[in-house]
Order: structure tokens, then C-alpha cells, then sequence
């Protein structure tokens, strides 16, 4: 399936995180062809190698097509909806989702796409755009150890797989990664405003804690992001409550209660409904002023 660099990839959703991961494909030299509900953001690319395609189901062409869109609803539909891209995809191509959605879903659609005969594999990624830029992500991978083998030479040009489990354990996974970096950018937004009110300078806070215990990605990038309020997103504030929800429901469902994240998912959701969904997720420090001057 991946034998030579020549091998057909179809991609589909090229926004933040998918712009520049199609280009790194095509960087890579594979025959990339990419679709975009908004088709400027796919002709974009064309720049880089990367063709354009009219339609989904272009998909036809290809050998492997990756799905980067934006939740469960949207990879159904364009997916296993009306005009699926699925229904153009030859049986022994592979689908591979690494959208962030729901464990339901992706467990759902393996069953779809087996049907079809098409292998299918979820694999979420973690390290936002920067990771997705610099081919830096890590990639939590969902499906059949041989089929996510095959994958790897692509998968590599992306970041570095993990296999993780059965489909669906991908999404499990991100569901992970979602709440630990949540709960982490409202702690370091606690710790910054703690800093500002107490009469610190935060931005020499942050320097400081650099290389000690309480370092962190988050700290190092969205710390920074914080202290000079640059909340052009990576990572919307939308798409935070999407995985803090989608998790806490599955929680439910295992019977398990989770009271961090409960609170973290209500701080979002205040950003969102005080200050819009397409804020950076690392404006929680704005949702924490607000309630504090209440």
C-alpha cells in the first residue's frame, strides 16, 4: 500500500491543522489531492504539489484518503453521508479519520468502512498547529496493527504513530490528551492571574518556572500567549467544550465521575458563551478575570 512515495493520497479538510499537513504529504512526495468545504483554502495549496479536488468523492483516486475535519458530525456526513467519499473509495484502500471525534463514532465507522471494504484506522493528533506545521505531531492510532504498519512511512511525514489499540482506542486516547491540556492551560492561567493580582510581573513568573517542575508545552507556548494576549486561534475555545463534553459523556456512560474536568469544561464554556468559540483555547485567562470581577 505505501511502497514508493508515488502512492495516491486523498485529503479532506485542509483548515488550520489539515492546510499543512496535506503540504507536508506533498513535501514528502506523495501524490496528494486535497478537498475543502470552502474550496479556496484546498487551491491554496496547489502551490506546494497539492491538487485540488471539486468534490469528496474524488476520493475515488486514491489509495489512502485522511480525513482532518472538524468533528464527529461532519466526518459522518462527509464520510458516510449522502455523496460519501467513502462510496468512491476502491475495497483495500484505507481510511484513515484524524479528525478528533467521539469513540462511538469512530468504532461506528470502522464498521462502515469495513463494509466496504476499506481499512480503517483513527488517529487523532496532538501539538496544534505549530506541531502540524512543523510535521511535529503525535499521532494516537486506532485499528489493525498491520494496517497502521503500512500506514507509517505517511503517517511519518506527519509526526510519530503510536498504535494504541483497536479502532477506536485513537479517540480514546485524544480524549486523554484533550483533558490533560485543558486542565493545564486553566491552571496556568490560574497561576498567571495569581501572579498579575498579587503584584508580579507574570511574564518574569513564567520565565522563571521554565525548566523546573511546572514546566510544560502549555506553559511555554500558551503562558506566552496569555501574558501578550495573542488569542488568534490554534486551537478555538469551540473545539475545547467539543472534547471536554465528548469526554465527560463518556465518563458518565463508564460510571465515572470526573471533577476536574468538570470544572475545566465549565470554565470553557464560559469563554465561549462570554468572549465566542473562536477565541484560543489559552484565553481561559479571560473567562478567570471575568469571574473574578464579578
Amino acid at each position: 500500500m505505501t511502497s514508493n512515495n508515488k502512492t495516491r493520497i486523498g485529503f479532506i479538510g485542509t483548515g488550520i491543522m489539515g492546510g499543512p499537513m496535506a503540504r507536508h504529504l506533498a513535501d514528502a512526495g506523495f501524490a496528494v489531492t486535497a478537498w475543502n468545504r470552502s474550496p479556496d483554502k484546498a487551491d491554496a495549496l496547489a502551490p506546494f504539489g497539492v491538487g485540488a479536488a471539486s468534490e469528496a468523492k474524488e476520493a475515488r483516486h486514491a489509495e489512502i484518503v485522511i480525513s482532518m475535519l472538524s468533528s464527529g458530525p461532519v466526518c459522518d456526513e462527509v464520510l458516510f453521508g449522502p455523496n460519501a467519499a467513502t462510496d468512491a473509495m476502491s475495497p483495500g484502500s484505507t481510511l484513515v479519520v484524524m479528525s478528533s471525534i467521539p469513540v462511538e463514532t469512530a468504532r461506528k465507522q470502522s464498521v462502515l468502512a469495513g463494509q466496504k471494504g476499506i481499512r480503517y484506522v483513527d488517529a487523532p493528533v496532538s501539538g496544534g498547529e505549530k506541531g502540524a506545521r512543523e510535521g511535529t505531531l503525535a499521532i494516537m492510532a486506532g485499528g489493525e496493527a498491520s494496517t497502521i504498519n503500512a500506514l507509517e512511512p505517511v503517517l511519518a511525514a506527519l509526526g510519530r504513530v503510536t498504535h494504541v489499540g483497536p479502532a477506536g482506542a485513537g479517540s480514546l486516547a485524544k480524549l486523554a490528551n484533550q483533558l490533560i491540556v485543558a486542565s493545564n492551560i486553566c491552571t496556568v492561567a490560574e497561576a498567571l492571574l495569581l501572579a498579575e493580582r498579587g503584584g508580579a510581573d507574570p511574564a518574569r513568573v513564567r520565565e522563571a518556572l521554565l525548566g523546573g517542575f511546572a514546566d510544560s508545552t502549555v506553559l511555554r507556548l500558551h503562558g506566552r500567549r496569555m501574558i501578550e494576549s495573542d488569542f488568534v486561534p490554534g486551537g478555538p475555545a469551540k473545539y475545547q467544550i467539543k472534547d471536554t463534553g465528548t469526554a465527560l459523556a463518556l465518563a458518565a456512560s463508564l460510571g465515572l465521575t470526573l471533577p476536574i474536568a468538570t470544572e475545566v469544561d465549565r470554565i470553557f464554556r464560559g469563554l465561549v458563551d462570554n468572549f465566542g468559540g473562536d477565541l484560543d483555547h489559552s484565553a481561559a485567562i479571560i473567562e478567570l478575570r471575568r469571574i473574578n470581577v464579578l
